[in-house]
C-alpha cells in the first residue's frame, strides 16, 4: 500500500527520534590537544612514525653547572641514588620520579633535599639553592625513555695497560697471529675501540665461517674433510652437518653431499673460530682491557 502524506510524517518523525537517540550513544572522540597542531608529525610505532617520548625531556643545561653538579651528587647523592641517578643503596630511581620529572632548575627538588625525608631514610642536606640547581642540571643530563637507552656510558673503553697487552698478545696469541702480518694496521681499518674488541674477542660476531660480519677482520671459513671407506678424501668448505648428512663445497664451487652412518665415513672440521672459542672462557677483564688497549696501537 502506498504511504499517503498523513502515514508518512509519523514513520519520518520516528527515524529521526531513532537516528538521534544512536548518536548520542556513540562515544565521543576527543579533539586533540591544543600543541598538536594540524601539521604536528604522528609519534608512534608505525611505519615512518618515530618511538614516542615516554617522558618530558629537558633542555642541555650549562656545562659549567653540569661539571659542578656531577662533583656534587658524586660527593653527596651517588651512594645512595648510584652513580647515574637510576638507584644505589636504598635510595630510588630519581630518573623517574615525578618530582625531578617536573623540576627544571632545582625548585622541586630543593625542598627534599634540604628536608630530607626522615621517614624514608633520606637525611636532609645542608646545600644551597644554587647548589641543589647544579645537582639538578647533572640528573637532566640523564635522558628519560620508556625504554632507557640512557644508561651511562664511558667515553671510551680504551682503560688498559697497552704493554702488559703485548706481553699478553705475545705469550696467548703470536702462534696465530702477527702485529706485523695479518694484523698490521687493525686500528686503522677498525677506528672503533668497541667494534675492535668484538671483533678479537669473536671474529665473524659467532657465526659459522665468519658470515657474522668480521668487518676489516678476513676470516677464513670452516672447511671439512671426509675420509671415504675407500680412502677417497673429499674437501672443501663446509655448508651443512647433522648425525645423517654432510654437505660440503668443493674447490671447483660444487657442492656434495655425503650420507653419515655413526662414524662413517671420517669427518674432520676445521674451524679456524675455534682457538678464540676456547679463549673466550679464559678472559679477565683486565686480560680483554690491556689485549684492547695494546691492540688500537696497531695503526
Amino acid at each position: 500500500m502506498r504511504p499517503t502524506k498523513q502515514t508518512a510524517a509519523p514513520v519520518i518523525v520516528a527515524v529521526a527520534m531513532a537516528t538521534l537517540a544512536m548518536a548520542q550513544q556513540q562515544p565521543q572522540t576527543q579533539a586533540p590537544p591544543g600543541n598538536a597542531g594540524a601539521g604536528a608529525p604522528q609519534a608512534g610505532r608505525g611505519r615512518g612514525g618515530a618511538r614516542p617520548e615516554a617522558y618530558p625531556q629537558h633542555p642541555p643545561g650549562d656545562p659549567a653547572a653540569i661539571d659542578r653538579g656531577k662533583a656534587l651528587f658524586g660527593v653527596q647523592c651517588s651512594f645512595c641514588h648510584g652513580s647515574d641517578a637510576r638507584g644505589g643503596e636504598g635510595g630510588p630511581n630519581l630518573i623517574r620520579a615525578e618530582i625531578v620529572m617536573r623540576d627544571q632548575n632545582g625548585e622541586t627538588i630543593a625542598p627534599v633535599v634540604q628536608n630530607g625525608r626522615v621517614d624514608r631514610g633520606m637525611p636532609k642536606f645542608d646545600l644551597s639553592a644554587a647548589q641543589i640547581s647544579d645537582i639538578a642540571a647533572f640528573i637532566h643530563t640523564f635522558r628519560v625513555g620508556g625504554y632507557d637507552i640512557s644508561r651511562d656510558r664511558p667515553p671510551t673503553i680504551v682503560v688498559g695497560n697497552a704493554t702488559a697487552g703485548e706481553a699478553y698478545f705475545k705469550a696467548t696469541c703470536s702462534g696465530c697471529h702477527s702485529a706485523s702480518g695479518d694484523l698490521k694496521g687493525l686500528a686503522t681499518k677498525m677506528e672503533d675501540p668497541r667494534s675492535l674488541q668484538q671483533a678479537w674477542l669473536m671474529p665473524g660476531g659467532g657465526g659459522r665461517g665468519g658470515r657474522g660480519g668480521g668487518g676489516a677482520l678476513t676470516i677464513p671459513p670452516v672447511t671439512v674433510t671426509v675420509t671415504m671407506p675407500s680412502g677417497q678424501k673429499l674437501e672443501g668448505r663446509l655448508e651443512r652437518i647433522d648425525d645423517f648428512l654432510v654437505t660440503l663445497v668443493d674447490s671447483e664451487g660444487l657442492p656434495r653431499t655425503i650420507r653419515r652412518d655413526g662414524d662413517t665415513p671420517k669427518v674432520e672440521i676445521h674451524d679456524p673460530l675455534e682457538p678464540h672459542r676456547k679463549l673466550l672462557g679464559t678472559y679477565t677483564d683486565k686480560d680483554i682491557h690491556d689485549l684492547t688497549a695494546y691492540l688500537v696501537t696497531l695503526k
